[in-house]
């Protein structure tokens, strides 16, 4: 969150008025945590007498009002966002261990190196190598014009193949997320992944899917407006089913039904014709709903039905050829089922698993998108 100093005013100081984009940036920090309705409080501030702050960010471009009038994030501003979140998480982590990764597999790719070999039938010349082609040529013929090329003088530059990924980040919008700041963080390392895919990754696809009592596909802008659920039921014992041709009820949304997600994602990802396909989960409860047939049934406490129902779908992704990687937001020592529960996962996907503090969740969550990135090599 923003931090702020204080001081008494003696007349002295000059006053310097605040910057649009660090206006937005600490504006940005409060959406990340409470979502739109942040937003909603902008209007007051446009109907009081010093409404500059507001028609600055609008003049920038960084705010605008939406169809129905209400103040919306725009794409400029969504940019920015993604784009301070990435600088941010880099900061906390070795920048060396992201960045570009491709293939190892040498290939007609699009990605041109200055190091150069001979030609090999098959390599296509547009990547030939015309000065040290010609240069070797030269000194075989022994200098004097007209040079003579001949085959085994091509040279051509190596090149990278470069994989395509589709991703799909899960993230857990039931209600203990609101808790020590994990779901703010959730947000900023999602947001960070799309600003990372967006500048080093353009061919990629990147989704993001919020699950709770159900699930749903996040835009961007709905990825930065998003806050966890609000509990509605405090009953120490739910058993539920709730139809999903109806209305969702409100006092019923803050269950997590991973199961939900992963359906929404594996079919999300069959749509994708990109070489490598993963999910990635980030969730700080075991499972209190699945979906069976045209129902959420909703148990709480964690029960082995909804646990088995769960691990059944997670590994109908991992048969689609989809690589999925879970990580468990844990407090503190209480969370020894959700442990189990993602390590589980893991053993019936043949995937990753990890547990994690929110501080460290951004590490985590980089390192297993780029080993998702490199998972299948292509052939030539």
């Amino acid at each position: 969150m923003p931090k702020y100093e204080y001081s008494k005013w003696d007349g002295s100081q000059k006053f310097s008025p605040q910057s649009a984009e660090k206006a937005f940036d600490q504006l940005s920090e409060y959406l990340l945590h409470y979502g739109d309705q942040v937003l909603r409080q902008l209007d007051r501030f446009d109907d009081d007498d010093d409404p500059e702050v507001v028609e600055l960010l609008q003049q920038e471009g960084l705010i605008e009002r939406d169809g129905e009038g209400k103040f919306v994030v725009s794409p400029k501003g969504v940019r920015r966002i993604q784009q301070n979140a990435l600088t941010d998480l880099f900061q906390t982590f070795n920048r060396d261990a992201i960045g570009k990764h491709d293939s190892p597999h040498k290939g007609s790719g699009a990605v041109r190196h200055e190091d150069s070999r001979p030609y090999v039938y098959g390599d296509s010349l547009a990547n030939l190598n015309l000065h040290e082609t010609i240069k070797n040529a030269y000194v075989r013929q022994g200098g004097g014009v007209p040079i003579g090329v001949e085959r085994d003088d091509w040279v051509v530059y190596e090149t990278e193949h470069q994989t395509r990924a589709a991703t799909v980040v899960l993230i857990d919008m039931s209600g203990s997320m609101g808790r020590y700041g994990k779901y703010g963080m959730t947000k900023k390392v999602a947001l960070a992944l799309q600003g990372m895919v967006r500048a080093q990754y353009p061919t990629d696809s990147i989704e993001m899917v919020g699950f709770y009592t159900l699930a749903s596909k996040l835009t961007e802008r709905q990825l930065i407006n998003s806050a966890p659920k609000p509990v509605g039921l405090f009953d120490p014992r739910v058993n539920l089913r709730i139809s999903l041709d109806k209305p969702l009820p409100r006092q019923v949304q803050h269950f997590t039904n991973i199961d939900a997600g992963l359906k929404l994602a594996r079919n999300l990802l069959k749509k994708q014709g990109a070489e490598n396909k993963q999910i990635i989960v980030i969730t700080d409860g075991e499972p209190t709903a699945h979906i069976e047939g045209r129902e959420a049934v909703l148990i709480y406490p964690p029960a082995e039905k909804t646990a088995m129902a769960t691990l059944a779908e997670a590994k109908r992704c991992a048969t689609a050829g989809i690589r999925v990687s879970s990580f468990a937001l844990i407090e503190d020592y209480f969370y020894l089922g959700l442990v189990n529960f993602v390590e589980e996962m893991a053993r019936v996907t043949q995937g990753v698993a990890a547990y994690c503090s929110a501080d460290d969740l951004g590490k985590y969550v980089f390192d297993s998108f780029v080993g998702g990135r490199r998972q299948r090599k292509m052939s030539r």
